[in-house]
């Protein structure tokens, strides 16, 4: 049996999972995030301590035989945030998120210096680790000297669970304090920003060992001695491993909060200009290339609280068959964005708005918008010199039919939907935990899922929302000049 936990911004879920990848049961638990000022995103670590001890409590109440034949457990998380501890590991102050976009001006100063692009292979955006630390040592500076370590949230979660300090490569990548392509932290960079590598935690690889459960803890939750605690992934690179996309050119889109457009790499191909994310997969000698949009589902949840229609609802009333583009535009900017503009201070909007239009049109220009972001993203992971072939579409966004159907339209690319099943993060993360104590080859563990179907480019309509697109495209510098 295996264990694999998914530390949300929203909650944390564990699965119980087989020797044959059979997931026999799942708890979650759920916590909040809180947002002191514009801009702000925190959450406080021991929410996680708390939400991961309820979520294995259930597992145990619902599954006690289960539990005693756990022989590993493995931790995806959300990635980049700052967790500062001191030197008796108490926490200094609320973790800064991932979407915190605080340290703009620090993260616009170290992307300056030229090696952090060259080291990092990627640009220092907002969202990311250093520059968080940077604006502690500017706005906070009696944490920052009492800051003994820095760890990223999984890691903090790590921490309770083993007592060991241990990060892995794909989560750490995201800090733009790690050497990608050497898989290394690296001295350089963690000098640039004000910090050594005596802040780091050590580094293992996503499918190692990372340390053993606490025997307190083990016996809580009714585990044997000596369970072992995989590196396991930032929450992409978990995702990746769940749905099999582990191999070159293997791809997926993630509709969730947030979007991602995802390829695995069997090399290192660096490309900060696209705003293309490339980072260390979470198993040896792979690295994933990604673009990241900040607010796609996230976009149709704001429209279904300003309707007051369910989202499934907003998007049932499209029917079943695409339409044409809408004369209505959407820039799901709500939060900013990363790929492929890396701006932080960017809004959301709609143009071209009429006396007729109604919520149809909205949500349609919400969905469209949402589906060019990640068009952009595809010419970005072009830019980068990653082609595709097909898509595996994962995520709550992925329910939708018309959705898909609209999506492979616009991005010329046949998008294949998994059948029923969990090929999320904590799956992932409890192929990880299987792969760490398993003599089976990587590729086999980490399988490709059977299809249920396929949607395939509309023809027909590529024109149309090829030229939409390029509207679409010349919304953001009109916006930028306006609000700038």
């Amino acid at each position: 049996m295996f264990i694999g936990l998914d530390l949300g911004t929203s909650g944390v879920r564990a699965v119980l999972m087989d020797d044959d990848q059979n997931m026999l049961a799942s708890a979650e638990a759920h916590y909040d995030v809180t947002r002191p000022h514009i801009g702000w995103s925190e959450q406080n670590p021991q929410d996680w301590v708390d939400g991961c001890r309820s979520a294995l409590s259930s597992l145990k109440g619902e599954n006690p035989g289960h539990m005693s034949a756990v022989k590993a457990i493995s931790i995806s998380g959300h990635m980049h945030g700052a967790t500062l501890i001191d030197a008796s590991d108490e926490v200094l102050r609320p973790c800064i998120l991932w979407n915190d976009t605080r340290s703009s001006k620090e993260a616009q100063a170290f992307d300056k210096n030229p090696i952090f692009r060259k080291l990092s292979g990627n640009i220092v955006f907002p969202g990311f680790t250093a520059p968080k630390l940077a604006w502690v040592k500017n706005n906070e500076a009696d944490i920052f000297e009492k800051t003994a370590k820095v760890l990223l949230p999984k890691d903090f979660l790590r921490l309770w669970l083993t007592g060991e300090h241990v990060s892995e490569m794909s989560d750490a990548a995201g800090t733009s304090w790690l050497d990608v392509e050497k898989r290394d932290w690296s001295d350089e960079l963690l000098e640039a920003s004000g910090m050594s590598k005596e802040q780091m935690p050590k580094l293992v690889e996503g499918s190692e060992a990372s340390g053993e459960l606490r025997p307190e803890l083990a016996s809580e939750f009714g585990l044997p001695k000596g369970v072992i605690v995989a590196g396991g992934a930032g929450d992409n690179a978990a995702s990746a491993c769940g749905i099999g996309a582990t191999g070159e050119g293997e791809a997926f889109v993630s509709l969730g909060t947030s979007g991602v457009l995802f390829a695995a790499n069997n090399s290192y191909r660096p490309d900060p200009e696209s705003a293309v994310h490339t980072f260390c997969h979470a198993i040896p000698s792979m690295w994933h290339q990604m673009g990241v949009i900040l607010s796609a589902t996230d976009s149709l949840n704001w429209l279904s609280n300003i309707t007051g229609q369910k989202p499934s609802e907003l998007t049932a009333a499209l029917g079943s068959e695409v339409k044409s583009p809408n004369a209505v535009k959407f820039l799901p900017y709500l939060s900013g964005e990363r790929t492929p503009h890396n701006d932080s201070t960017i809004r959301g909007s709609f143009s071209n708005i009429d006396i007729a239009s109604t919520s149809q049109d909205l949500t349609q220009a919400v969905i469209e918008g949402v589906s060019f972001a990640l068009r952009d993203n595809l010419e970005a992971l072009r830019q980068a010199g990653t082609e595709l072939d097909r898509i595996i579409a994962v995520g709550g966004g992925s329910r939708s039919d018309y959705w898909l159907s609209l999506l492979a339209t616009i991005l010329g690319k046949p998008i294949d939907l998994p059948e029923k099943g969990d090929f999320g993060a904590a799956f992932g993360a409890a192929r990880l935990a299987q792969a760490s104590v398993s003599n089976a080859p990587i590729d086999q563990i980490m399988s490709l899922p059977k299809t249920a179907k396929s949607f395939e480019p509309n023809l027909n309509m590529s024109q149309a929302f090829d030229d939409a697109y390029q509207q679409y495209r010349a919304l953001y510098p009109a916006l930028r000049g306006v609000y700038s």
